[in-house]
């Protein structure tokens, strides 16, 4: 099978990203987006669906914690019930005391601007990974997550790949290699492709289910 049309199924299929089905707007840069983004990755990082963890990041929006100053100022008991409601009900005790007190570090280090903390790593993505591992509950899991959408606007990031993207990318028969794997789409694209690339993996495509779904979209 052509490798274009794998590509295309994907990225026409799956390639949105998590942080845009959110409604977010990375490539803007937009400060409260970007604490949005962060939530996300924290909830994301916990062994539970992607779902869940998806509706329990508009949950927090829904009650209006969408700054870290509005989410530090909420309740631990509040934030607790809304990720019970959201269906986060095994980790909703402790991960209700992490946000807390993320938004409370942004807010203390970084007068509540995650960009701050790209400038305070001089846009070195090492260091920008290393201060983001900072924040209790972001480990290694998180800060791919963040990472890996967050390219598309934090330049220095590009292009980031990680574990998870290069085993979905190895159960489709593509090359577990960075220069290789953003070489196949414009760098724009680059995030759309590692969630397809993810996105694909977890609903059990294969390549050649990918390029017949392509091909019949194009004989329609």
């Amino acid at each position: 099978m052509p490798q274009d049309s794998l590509i295309s199924g994907l990225l026409r299929r799956y390639g949105e990203t998590y942080s845009s089905e959110l409604g977010l707007d990375l490539p803007g840069n937009i400060p409260a987006h970007l604490f949005r983004w962060l939530c996300a990755c924290l909830l994301m990082s916990a062994p539970i669906s992607a779902r869940l963890a998806m509706r329990a990041t508009r949950a927090l929006a829904d009650k209006g914690w969408t700054t870290p100053a509005k989410l530090a100022l909420s309740h631990w008991a509040d934030r607790k019930s809304v990720l019970t409601a959201a269906g986060y009900a095994r980790f909703d005790e402790k991960t209700a005391t992490l946000l807390g007190e993320l938004a409370e570090k942004i807010m203390a280090d970084y007068d509540g601007d995650l960009r701050a903390l790209r400038e305070k790593a001089h846009r070195d993505p090492l260091t920008e990974r290393k201060l983001l591992k900072e924040f209790k509950g972001i480990g290694d899991v998180g800060a791919d997550i963040f990472c890996r959408e967050a390219q598309v606007v934090w330049k220095e990031l590009y292009p980031f790949t990680d574990d998870r993207t290069y085993a979905a990318a190895r159960s489709l028969g593509l090359p577990e290699d960075v220069t290789y794997l953003s070489a196949l789409v414009e760098p724009e694209e680059f995030p759309d492709f590692l969630t397809a690339l993810i996105r694909a993996d977890m609903a059990g495509e294969t390549a050649a289910s990918l390029g017949q779904s392509n091909q019949a979209t194009k004989d329609e």
